[in-house]
C-alpha cells in the first residue's frame, strides 16, 4: 500500500507539469495580454508595455517563459527590477500582474488582513463553499437514489426520478436567478450579495446552488447501483436470515453500492471546493472561482495557470482518496 501511494503521489507531478503546458499553450493563443490596458481601462503607452514585459519576463520565448513559470529556467531579479519566482515545482505560484507586489499565492491564500482567519482568504471561503455545496448534495442525493431503490416502481420512485431529472436539467445560473428572485426579491429571506460573508444568511443560496446539481446526479447513482446491489443472492440470504431491513440496507446494500458513488464523490467535491465560477460571479462572492473570471478578462496569466494547476492538483488527490476508499469499502481490492 505504501509503494503504490508513493507512486501515485509521485505520478501527480508529471500530470501538472501536462496540465500547464496545455493551458499555457491555450493563454498564450488568445489574443490580447496582460498590459494592452490599465486597471482604470486606459490603453498604456508602448515603453510602459515594453518595461513591464521585461519585468515579468514576458518578452522572453514562449518555451523559456513555460520554463521558468514551472521552474526549471532561473529567473533572478534584474536591474530592471524583475521579480524573484523560484516556480511551480518549488510552490511559487508567480507574480500576478493586475495585483501590483503580490503573488498568486498570497492571493489565493493569504487572509484580507493580518488579523483574520485563514478560511476568509478566497481558497478558504471557495473551500467552505465548496463543502457546504458538497453537504447539501449528500443530503439530498442519497435519501432520494435511497428511497427511489427501496421503493422501486412505486410513486415514490417516479417522484425521486422526477426531482433529480429537473435538478440535474436545470443549469446552475437559471436556478440561482430563480432563488433570488423568490428568496431574496418576493420573500426578502436572503439577501441576493452580502457586504460581510461573517454571518450564515449570505451562504444559504450559493450552497443551494452548488449542492442540487450534485444531489441530483447522486440520487441516479445511488439508485441505480442500490437496484443492482438489492438483486444480489447475499441480499437475500440476509433477509431469509431474519435480519432487520435496517440492518440489510444500511449494512450490506448501501456500503457495497457505495464504490461507484465515491469514484464521482471524489472528484466533485474538489470541484466545488476549487470554486464555481457562474455561482461566484452572481452571488458577489468573493472567492475563488470569481477571481478567476476576472482574471481571464484581465489576461493575468500567472492567477490563472495558479487556479488550473491548483484545481488540477486537487482533482488528482481527490482520485488517489477515492482509490484508498475502494479498499475500505470492499475488503478484497488491495493495492501494491
Amino acid at each position: 500500500m505504501l509503494g503504490y501511494l508513493i507512486r501515485r503521489l509521485l505520478w501527480i507531478i508529471p500530470v501538472l507539469v501536462t496540465i500547464t503546458l496545455v493551458t499555457f499553450v491555450m493563454m498564450k493563443a488568445t489574443p490580447g495580454g496582460p498590459f494592452d490596458v490599465s486597471s482604470s481601462g486606459r490603453e498604456l503607452p508602448k515603453d510602459v508595455q515594453e518595461m513591464l514585459m521585461r519585468r515579468y519576463h514576458l518578452d522572453e520565448p514562449d518555451w523559456k517563459q513555460f520554463l521558468i513559470y514551472v521552474g526549471a529556467w532561473p529567473a533572478e531579479t534584474g536591474k530592471d527590477g524583475s521579480p524573484v519566482f523560484r516556480g511551480v515545482l518549488q510552490g511559487d505560484l508567480g507574480p500576478s500582474y493586475q495585483y501590483k507586489g503580490r503573488g498568486v499565492t498570497d492571493i489565493i491564500f493569504a487572509p484580507p488582513a493580518k488579523d483574520r482567519p485563514w478560511w476568509e482568504s478566497r481558497f478558504g471561503r471557495t473551500a467552505t463553499l465548496g463543502v457546504l455545496g458538497f453537504i447539501v448534495g449528500i443530503v439530498i442525493g442519497m435519501p432520494l437514489g435511497i428511497l427511489a431503490a427501496v421503493r422501486h416502481n412505486t410513486w415514490l420512485d417516479y417522484v425521486s426520478l422526477f426531482l433529480s431529472t429537473v435538478f440535474v436539467s436545470t443549469p446552475g445560473f437559471v436556478l440561482a436567478v430563480f432563488l433570488m428572485i423568490v428568496f431574496s426579491l418576493w420573500l426578502k429571506w436572503l439577501p441576493v450579495a452580502a457586504r460581510s460573508w461573517n454571518v450564515w444568511q449570505p451562504w444559504v443560496l450559493p450552497s443551494f446552488c452548488l449542492g442540487v446539481g450534485l444531489s441530483a446526479f447522486i440520487a441516479r447513482l445511488v439508485r441505480a447501483t442500490m437496484l443492482e446491489v438489492l438483486r444480489q443472492d447475499y441480499i437475500r440470504t440476509a433477509r431469509a436470515k431474519g435480519l432487520a431491513s435496517q440492518v440489510v440496507l444500511l449494512r450490506h446494500a448501501l456500503r457495497n453500492s457505495m464504490i461507484p458513488v465515491a469514484t464521482v464523490l471524489g472528484p466533485a467535491l474538489a470541484g466545488l471546493i476549487t470554486g464555481s465560477f457562474f455561482i461566484e460571479t452572481m452571488f458577489s462572492f468573493p472567492g475563488m472561482g470569481r477571481m478567476f473570471v476576472q482574471a481571464v478578462g484581465q489576461r493575468d496569466y500567472s492567477v490563472i495557470l495558479g487556479t488550473t494547476v491548483l484545481y488540477a492538483g486537487l482533482i488528482a488527490l481527490a482520485n488517489l482518496t477515492v482509490d484508498l476508499v475502494y479498499a475500505w469499502l470492499d475488503p478484497r481490492i488491495t493495492y501494491k
